[in-house]
């Protein structure tokens, strides 16, 4: 079974055909257009589904995307696209597909990914995170990925790590997404994250890592996998402050043990998200 796998950010639209056993075919990368015309975003994604379809077959799509969202995907209005408020992007693929069209949260999708094809396949608790133009992450508890009532469970990104932090694009202050997205980065400090200074990278691991000990505490999991354009740029350092500053906010037994790791997943990650979404919504199970 080949899969059309599509991971729709703020920064990139990313087509791909990936085997069910997270082999990539072909792939395809466009930068994500800065319009507010929806019908303009969906012609250059259609652009770019076209281009890789034209000499690869698929039987079903798979789609990890930014938030928030309807249930099943029915309607997205990612924070990070503002031309797409309540766009109609499943019905609206399923419509060129001619296939069955699932749809989840990127970062939910993510998760998927490290447990289909990377560190979580055969974990039962664990969270995802993706640390670039946003802050999102999932949570795979008890061998299964949490949906909530909406589909939106796992917005980390917007668990208040400073009170009387910065305005977030939610409307709220202080959002971890606020402080230490890519987005936030070049907002507050005037240049890219890529650029960003030592001070700003431990700062960020410290923020990361209280958001991770409280969801700790809650959902009692094993561990956290980390990717991103910004968390894998600031390499070992992030990663080190991350889990030096989780040993001072995680002190029950249990949640004292979780460790923050970047993702295993490598540069593909993306294309593989939306795969183990059509994968996983099929019902296969990434445990057998």
């Amino acid at each position: 079974m080949n899969i059309l796998s599509i991971d729709i950010g703020g920064t990139k639209f990313q087509v791909a055909v990936v085997t069910k056993d997270g082999e990539i075919v072909r792939s395809q990368k466009v930068p994500t257009p800065k319009s507010y015309d929806g019908e303009e975003l969906f012609a250059v994604l259609c652009s770019a589904i076209a281009e890789v379809s034209s000499k690869e077959s698929y039987d079903v799509v798979g789609v990890g995307c930014g938030g928030p969202m309807s249930p099943m995907g029915e309607f997205v209005s990612p924070l990070n696209i503002p031309g797409w408020r309540n766009f109609p992007l499943r019905s609206r693929l399923e419509s060129i597909a001619g296939l069955p069209v699932f749809i989840d949260n990127d970062a939910k999708a993510i998760t998927l990914a490290e447990a289909f094809f990377g560190g979580g396949k055969g974990k039962r608790n664990f969270m995802a995170m993706v640390v670039s133009t946003g802050v999102g992450a999932g949570l795979y508890c008890d061998g299964r990925l949490i949906d909530g009532e909406s589909g939106n469970a796992g917005h980390l990104g917007h668990v208040i790590v400073e009170p009387s932090g910065h305005l977030c694009a939610c409307g709220s202050l202080g959002c971890l997404e606020a402080e230490i997205s890519g987005l936030s980065t070049q907002k507050i400090l005037g240049i890219t994250a890529d650029l960003a200074p030592k001070s700003w990278i431990i700062r960020s691991g410290d923020l990361l890592a209280r958001a991770v000990a409280s969801a700790a505490a809650l959902l009692d999991f094993e561990c956290v996998f980390v990717g991103g354009s910004v968390a894998l740029g600031y390499g070992d350092l992030f990663f080190e402050e991350a889990n030096r500053a989780l040993k001072r906010y995680a002190k029950l037994e249990f949640s004292e043990k979780v460790e923050i790791l970047p993702t295993t997943l490598g540069p593909d990650f993306a294309s593989l998200s939306g795969a183990a979404v059509a994968l996983y919504r099929k019902g296969i199970n990434s445990l057998t």
